[in-house]
């Protein structure tokens, strides 16, 4: 065969670490965006609410973090959750996910979602 065609054992080993690599990546990070998913979807839900505004900065707080443990999220606390008096009032979640990957590689997610809340 003066022509050989396809994958040398070594290629197909080099390619098949790399999927696995990112898929075990994958596997660590995907669910801390799915988490993060959630708390855009209780924030929205909460600032949409009508009179929202109006309500004090405790009882939104409140209402918030009710949701968000009905909704199994885990790395948002109270101390996350701020609402701003500005132009309007917005509702402020910021908070961060630490999480392991391997040996003594840690990965750092930082999130933060304004919402203005609805008179």
């Amino acid at each position: 065969m003066t022509h050989q065609r396809g994958l040398s054992l070594l290629g197909f080993i080099f390619i098949l670490i790399l999927v696995l690599f990112f898929t075990f990546i994958g596997i660590k990070l995907v669910p801390i965006y799915l988490n993060h998913m959630s708390v855009v979807s209780e924030v929205k839900a909460i600032a949409s609410e009508p009179g929202a505004a109006e309500k004090p900065p405790n009882t939104i707080r409140r209402d918030l973090l009710r949701r968000l443990d009905v909704s199994y999220v885990d790395h948002v606390q109270p101390e996350h959750v701020r609402v701003v008096q500005g132009d309007g009032v917005s509702l402020v979640v910021e908070y961060q996910v630490e999480r392991h990957l391997m040996a003594n590689i840690d990965v750092i997610v930082r999130f933060n979602r304004v919402e203005q809340l609805r008179n």
